[in-house]
């Protein structure tokens, strides 16, 4: 029980470091940042419960105003901006990534990883994200989807370094990757 409520922890604040990297701000209001890849990590490493049970802990803490997403924002107003959506979707996608990487047992971890990072990072992120950015911006989805699509090439790339990360983590100290254990 103890190191499950470490583990939760320490990838909330791996998610609030990889904040710390610099943000590209696009002119729709929604930043690049390398957070989204935190989100991937937890579920490739922590599995799909204690996954989603970190990023929680993330938002918990950006709602209670600590300035922990990219650019030093935090409070619940960053629930009303462009990102609302984004935010949202944030435990779906490390619970989605974390229960792909569970049961996906053939092959290659660094391939399987990867791939529930391309599904639950990127696919499952984007349909709550575009919702978001619809609602908030008043744009069609198709006017969204459009906006969204700067992120893919950035976001393919986290993936396949999620998988990556994974991997060597679970060549390194197999007992470390519980999505594994």
């Amino acid at each position: 029980m103890e190191r499950n409520v470490t583990l939760i922890a320490l990838f909330a604040a791996l998610i609030a470091a990889l904040g710390l990297i610099p943000q590209i701000m696009l002119p729709f209001g929604v930043p690049i940042t390398a957070q989204s890849l935190g989100i991937m990590l937890c579920g490739t490493v922590l599995g799909a419960k204690r996954g989603a049970l970190a990023v929680l802990l993330f938002l918990l803490l950006v709602a209670v105003g600590l300035p922990l997403l990219s650019g030093g924002r935090g409070g619940l107003g960053v629930f009303t901006s462009p990102t609302a959506g984004f935010l949202v979707g944030f435990p779906i996608a490390a619970f989605v990534t974390g229960l792909i990487t569970e049961k996906w047992r053939v092959g290659p971890l660094a391939i399987s990883a990867g791939i529930a990072a391309v599904i639950g990072g990127i696919i499952v992120l984007y349909i709550f994200g575009i919702a978001g950015l619809s609602i908030v911006l008043g744009k069609t989805p198709f006017e969204a989807t459009a906006l969204v699509s700067a992120f893919i090439p950035g976001d393919l790339l986290k993936a396949a370094i999620a998988g990556m990360l994974t991997a060597a983590l679970a060549k390194a100290r197999p007992a470390s990757v519980l999505s594994r254990a």
